[in-house]
């Protein structure tokens, strides 16, 4: 879970740190912003390869090599003078990362017995998106009062002990000895399904929360400090989201994917249609607030469960769709900002999650009429 968190805070911590690293660095917001684009697209494009390459390797010495990698990456950032050194750093860290929700999910159930294992799901995925609600900030905070550079290499500290954590504790096996190697229920359909469901909903998240900001300001008229408690707001309900979700996902896995999207949906078309009212604006952004993170746990837990061949490699399929989607959600925003209004972005990215709800239906029918 701290590997979680400190991954997850490293991919995002520039966007807090924005301002202080385009000061001292001499470059331009937008180059700074490129940190974060070119890590996430670097996961997408380098997760299955990547897992592939260590299919037969121990687990436990993937890990520690991939945290002594986030540690070594860390450092060089924290020391970096020049933008182009912060970028291969952060290239470093993305690779890391690519493989690190791979390998981690499968070695984290397979400690437990396969009818909690949608809660261990849980559990890791809370981590790392507790880095959006404490970690970003709290970096945020640190940098302001001692430099960008300092956040950055506490996050060599935290990849540490975890290194040193999994290297002493965690068993070491080879990856088809282990029990979460291959899918519960194997089903090539099912994971197509799966599979093309979370990238629409990654899209149509990501097409309307890049501007939701501007969205809150302009459309629903809230000053910037009542903007940053809103955003409090949407990582405490997606950290909500998680925990109800965690708790019933292992006794309804397909029921808590569909629910979870369906609620995205709602979410930001229910912001589109009224989020002018300060009152519903605040009501649907903690709808997609507490969707956003139970959408991609429970894909992950589907992973597991109808993995057609090895877990790792179809971990590392849904954790690149998503990135991908990411990519393709905020691109999707900029092309219709400019063309329509930041109100569109919402109701754009709405009827993309509509269309993953429609994939999941589809899917299940189908999967009713083979029975």
């Amino acid at each position: 879970m701290l590997a979680a968190f400190t991954f997850n805070t490293a991919e995002n911590l520039p966007v807090g740190l924005l301002e202080l690293i385009s000061e001292s660095l001499r470059v331009s917001p937008s180059a700074v912003g490129l940190l974060v684009t070119g890590y996430g697209v670097t996961v997408a494009v380098a997760s299955v390869p990547l897992a592939h390459a260590v299919r037969a390797a121990p687990r436990r010495h993937v890990l520690t090599g991939l945290l002594a990698a986030l540690v070594v990456s860390s450092l060089v950032a924290a020391w970096a003078t020049s933008y182009g050194l912060l970028l291969v750093a952060r290239l470093l860290t993305a690779l890391a990362q690519a493989l690190f929700w791979a390998v981690m999910g499968p070695v984290a159930v397979g400690l437990f017995t396969s009818e909690v294992r949608g809660r261990v799901v849980g559990a890791l995925s809370a981590a790392g998106s507790l880095a959006l609600v404490l970690g970003v900030p709290a970096g945020t905070w640190l940098g302001r009062r001692s430099g960008w550079q300092m956040p950055v290499a506490g996050l060599a500290v935290l990849g540490l002990i975890s290194l040193v954590t999994i290297a002493v504790l965690l068993p070491t096996s080879h990856p088809e000895e282990e029990p979460a190697a291959y899918g519960t229920r194997p089903d090539a359909r099912r994971f197509g399904t799966v599979l093309a469901a979370g990238t629409l909903s990654a899209t149509g998240a990501f097409t309307g929360y890049t501007y939701i900001v501007k969205f809150l300001g302009d459309v629903s008229g809230f000053s910037p400090n009542a903007v940053s408690v809103l955003f409090v707001a949407f990582g405490v309900a997606c950290l909500a989201g998680m925990s109800i979700t965690g708790l019933l996902v292992d006794r309804f896995p397909r029921a808590a994917l569909a629910t979870a999207v369906a609620t995205q949906a709602v979410g930001m078309l229910g912001l589109y249609a009224a989020g002018a009212e300060p009152a519903a604006a605040v009501l649907f952004l903690i709808l997609m607030g507490g969707a956003l993170g139970p959408v991609f746990m429970t894909t992950q837990n589907e992973m597991l469960r109808c993995a057609p061949r090895r877990t790792d490699i179809a971990l590392a399929a849904n954790s690149g769709s998503y990135n991908a989607g990411i990519a393709a959600g905020a691109a999707l925003g900029g092309l219709v900002l400019p063309l329509a209004d930041v109100r569109s972005t919402l109701l754009a990215g709405g009827l993309v999650t509509v269309g993953a709800c429609a994939v999941l239906l589809g899917g299940a029918t189908a999967a009713r009429e083979r029975r």
